[in-house]
């Protein structure tokens, strides 16, 4: 016992050193779990080897538990065991967490006694006894199991992946243990903590309310929120600034409590707050209308200057000129837009998988860094660290054509040219593609390698994607993916966004005249520009610039279209259906083909039409082809 308090003590001292690595390869393993979008990530000597969201594999949207599939995944592209493993770090601190919740409930208590019933069953079976669930699920690892704080986890996740040597870093979420909010400071291999606020004041939980209040599933209908933002106007914008937030100059705040259920309730809104705005939260799946528009514009209003407060007292803490975002609000593309050309920073560099699936990446490489002292590997761009964040699964060819002659499906198999050639032919036919190509993407964004495209220059495809093919909400707009060198040409983009995080305006030489706006949803059948399909009602555009380097395949398509239209961008939306996670393999993209309206669906190098296809086998048999994997 002696020796284990001596171990310990040296180690916070920073006096234990770890055996000499020389020669061997720090294989470390990061898991994110328990709360929504689970995911496990690999560093193998500092580099990102793989990373995924157990949703894909188990096809539960924003999946919680643990990743047990995520991890295979990310051991087996590596090609080793667990018991190859030299650490295994979980993103957040479970005994903090456990002590915020109880605090909070004694706080309030009698209240709460509900949320408290309902959730501590689950904390006490589980969530408190995370190391030992994981030295269960990885019973080969005899290594020890490492926690990092939540948003800690963020910041690493934020910078070390970067192209920046010295830069701010602002992680904004929901909660993490107490943390809300942490201003980070990073040079070189260190991050230093600067600022932070705590539970129960959030900016995530706040703009999680509105989301709740107005219809949507909190933790995943926020971005829907922001969709419907530029239909309404702020008229709420200073109630919500006068009752629900204090915020100072500095971008700190404090919530107005006695509005919200969030601490103790099972819901997010209590009666006070419907009282304020006049109205019972919206039923889901009911209509929308221009009250709830304005509402999300006024919310998103709020959020955009609290992001934007932050951003400046960031510069103004740190005098660095680069940031980095993290966390759920890092999300929000509209804010991020904002910061950028507000020109508070030179540039700025978001976490693609910004939530907590991010986490499991930014615990590992938090844990490499300071823990481990691995020396970090600098990024020549914006991509190059996080490899496009293209980090999960994928299929050969030799895989496909298994899969395909087991179902009996109709495909031709094309000369790489040739696909290029006859993809091209059919978006420019205003055809609707599957696309899926190359390692499916880390983080919520489809990037060109687990895509639906379409041609962004016909006025009727984002009512045609959204209704026959994503069977989602009319409003909801869609993200262009574009060349990067015509980028600035098509969108008042001066620098990249190769992640699709970043909103800007549509390029005043794309602009079309409007003669009458009109209100709400009468807004939506408007031709604004000359690529309609991908021009919010805003004139705004959630942009994806695609370069040769991260992903040449993507580039190549968009070229061949360019050279058939004169137009370098396609519409890029997420290869699923509502309600799904993202295809993660090649049955899973025929299944969702099948079930839509889509015209054509390209696997690798096989091009399959609709009008070929036999009916849809609803239960396939898939082992002969799922065993072609041992093969490559």
């Amino acid at each position: 016992m002696k020796g284990k308090v001596w171990k310990l003590f040296a180690f916070k001292a920073g006096l234990f050193k770890f055996p000499d690595r020389k020669g061997v390869c720090l294989k470390i393993l990061g898991i994110s779990a328990f709360y929504h979008d689970s995911a496990a990530a690999l560093l193998v000597d500092g580099d990102i080897v793989a990373a995924a969201q157990e949703e894909r594999f188990s096809r539960i949207k924003h999946d919680q538990d643990f990743p047990a599939r995520a991890v295979d995944y990310c051991l087996r592209e590596a090609g080793i065991r667990s018991a190859d493993l030299h650490a295994v770090v979980f993103y957040d601190k479970p005994f903090l967490k456990f002590e915020r919740l109880l605090s909070t409930y004694l706080q309030h208590a009698p209240m709460g006694l509900p949320s408290f019933l309902k959730s501590m069953p689950l904390w006490i079976r589980q969530k408190i006894w995370t190391r030992s669930l994981i030295q269960e699920k990885l019973p080969e690892y005899s290594g020890k199991v490492f926690f990092s704080g939540h948003h800690h986890s963020h910041a690493a996740s934020a910078f070390y992946p970067s192209p920046f040597e010295k830069a701010a870093i602002l992680t904004v979420d929901g909660v993490g243990e107490w943390t809300t909010t942490s201003l980070y400071a990073a040079d070189g291999q260190q991050l230093k903590v600067l600022r932070e606020l705590h539970f129960p004041h959030s900016l995530g939980l706040l703009y999680s309310a509105f989301t709740y209040y107005c219809g949507f599933k909190v933790n995943s209908g926020e971005y829907k929120l922001m969709g419907l933002a530029p239909y309404g106007e702020a008229r709420y914008r200073d109630l919500i600034l006068k009752e629900l937030i204090d915020l100072r100059e500095d971008g700190s705040f404090r919530l107005n409590m006695k509005y919200f259920n969030y601490s103790v309730g099972l819901t997010m809104t209590n009666r006070r707050f419907h009282s304020l705005f006049g109205a019972a939260p919206r039923q889901p799946e009911s209509p929308l209308d221009i009250f709830h528009m304005d509402l999300a514009a006024s919310i998103q209003s709020v959020t955009e200057e609290v992001m934007l407060r932050m951003a400046r007292h960031a510069r103004q803490l740190t005098g660095m000129d680069k940031l980095c975002l993290a966390g759920g609000v890092a999300l929000n593309c509209v804010a991020n837009g904002k910061i950028l050309r507000e020109g508070i920073f030179s540039e700025i560099w978001m976490q693609p998988a910004a939530g907590d699936a991010g986490g499991a990446l930014g615990a590992a490489l938090a844990l490499a860094h300071d823990h481990f002292k691995e020396k970090r590997k600098a990024a020549e761009n914006s991509f190059t660290a996080q490899k496009g964040s293209y980090l999960g699964p994928s299929y050969s060819d030799r895989q496909i054509e298994a899969f395909l002659s087991s179902q009996n499906i109709p495909a031709r198999q094309l000369k790489q040219d040739e696909l290029l050639t006859e993809a091209a032919a059919l978006l420019a036919d205003e055809k609707v593609l599957g696309w899926f190509q190359g390692r499916m993407e880390f983080g919520p964004r489809a990037l060109g390698n687990r895509s639906i495209l379409g041609d962004a220059r016909s006025a009727s495809m984002q009512k045609t994607m959204n209704l026959k093919i994503k069977f989602r909400e009319s409003f909801r707009p869609f993200a262009p993916a574009v060349l990067a060198e015509n980028a600035s040409s098509h969108f008042e983009l001066s620098g990249s966004s190769p992640f699709m995080l970043l909103t800007t305006a549509v390029a005043p030489e794309q602009e079309l005249p409007v003669t009458e706006e009109g209100r709400g949803l009468e807004k939506l059948n408007i031709v604004r520009s000359r690529i309609p399909a991908v021009t919010h009602v805003d004139r705004s555009a959630r942009v994806q610039t695609v370069h040769r380097e991260s992903n040449p395949l993507f580039h190549a398509l968009i070229s061949r279209f360019k050279d058939l239209t004169g137009s370098p961008v396609l519409i890029n939306t997420s290869f699923n259906v509502r309600g799904e996670p993202i295809v993660e393999n090649p049955e899973q993209a025929y299944v969702c083909f099948m079930r839509t309206h889509m015209d054509a669906l390209v696997l690798g190098n096989f091009l399959l039409l609709k009008s070929d296809q036999p009916p849809l086998q609803e239960n396939p048999q898939t082992q002969d082809w799922r065993q072609t994997f041992a093969l490559d």
